[in-house]
């Protein structure tokens, strides 16, 4: 977008944002999802090479993203991608429909600039969304496909190899979400010998699918709750089985202390935006220790503003997600973040962008760098 259009853009949501903040969060987001389906969007300008970052074989004209669960259903890909991300993750997406769980289930903690969810993998099912996406157009940008388990399915690794199988022809990558919090017993799939046994039957789906489709990456987002044994665990299996990445991270079951709206914050669910930023950069950072350039990482968890964007692909990010933050900051954020990010690279002195990936890994894992160090 010109500046003009940006600052129309950016008009529209101030006006906007008060009207949605008196409704109920899930209303507000249907009703943002439809105003996106509908409302024409100039293309987004050609980004400044110096932000290109190539990842798990994909060539990305940035390193932003949005995360899964802003477009549960694939309905938004084009118009999310005019606004300036460099590509955008659909879902999560579970093979039949399922309604999730009842209303409330999504609150704003618009002090802490957090959300806590518990919407439990609500979503339209693998046709409805498969029909979509097959629908878009052909030149639509890079588009990831989240994938979840039905809430009482009998084999949930069933599932997401369902997954792969289903959306072979469109995701140019797929995540295996085992991650999330709100579906019981779902974050088991993280540990031990379920989840080997998990990579191995989904990384067998897509190589029997790459012949007809392609090879297309898959990743694994874990959560931010893990224990750094653990962590050491879901790492070796990853790099045993030749994944081609791990997402970093959900939302978390934790309340920081730091919370301001306690009245809220007792809700069950995953919590995500600003208060996550700490805990998941710190994550983050062991995981890339532990990786040690076996594959990449995506830096997802408190992302608002150029600096916690770059804090993120300094603790080892190729590429970075957010979704809370465009529910208190608006649409243009992408664009500021980028234009954000080029000053920084100068401010630091790297050519690219991605010559800073994981050149303060050390310092996050250990806790020499924190959040205070630059909000």
């Amino acid at each position: 977008m010109d500046e003009l259009q940006l600052g129309v853009v950016r008009l529209l949501g101030a006006l906007a944002r008060p009207i949605l903040f008196r409704l109920d969060p899930e209303t507000a987001h249907e009703l943002a999802i439809k105003a996106l389906a509908t409302c024409p969007l100039p293309r987004a300008r050609p980004d400044d090479p110096r932000l290109a970052v190539s990842a798990f074989g994909l060539d990305f004209p940035n390193p932003l993203g949005l995360a899964a669960g802003f477009d549960k259903n694939g309905e938004i890909v084009d118009p999310v991608l005019r606004l300036g991300f460099g590509f955008i993750e659909v879902g999560t997406i579970t093979p039949l429909p399922q309604a999730g769980n009842p209303r409330p289930r999504l609150f704003r903690l618009t002090r802490d600039q957090a959300v806590i969810n518990r919407l439990g993998f609500c979503g339209d099912g693998h046709v409805a969304v498969h029909a979509r996406l097959i629908k878009s157009p052909q030149m639509r940008g890079i588009v990831g496909v989240n994938l979840g388990a039905n809430k009482d399915s009998p084999d949930r690794t069933t599932d997401y190899v369902r997954g792969v199988e289903a959306f072979a022809d469109v995701a140019d990558y797929f995540t295996i979400n085992i991650s999330s919090p709100n579906t019981p017993g779902l974050r088991d799939l993280q540990l031990g010998d379920a989840l080997d046994d998990l990579l191995a039957r989904v990384l067998g789906a897509r190589d029997a699918a790459a012949e007809r489709f392609g090879r297309k990456p898959v990743l694994v987002k874990i959560a931010p709750d893990l224990s750094l044994e653990e962590l050491d665990a879901v790492v070796k299996c990853a790099r045993a089985r030749r994944i081609d990445g791990l997402i970093v991270s959900n939302t978390t079951v934790a309340r920081p202390a730091r919370l301001i709206e306690m009245d809220l914050a007792g809700e069950t669910g995953g919590l995500s935006g600003r208060p996550l930023f700490a805990l998941s950069t710190r994550v983050l950072a062991a995981a890339c220790l532990r990786v040690e350039n076996q594959f990449p990482l995506i830096g997802v968890g408190g992302v608002d503003c150029a600096e916690a964007a770059f804090a993120k692909i300094e603790a080892g990010a190729s590429l970075v997600q957010f979704y809370s933050a465009l529910v208190f900051k608006g649409l243009p954020l992408a664009e500021d973040i980028k234009r954000g990010l080029l000053r920084l690279i100068v401010q630091k002195s790297y050519p690219r962008l991605a010559d800073a990936i994981g050149s303060a890994a050390s310092d996050w894992a250990s806790g020499k760098v924190s959040s205070d160090n630059f909000r």
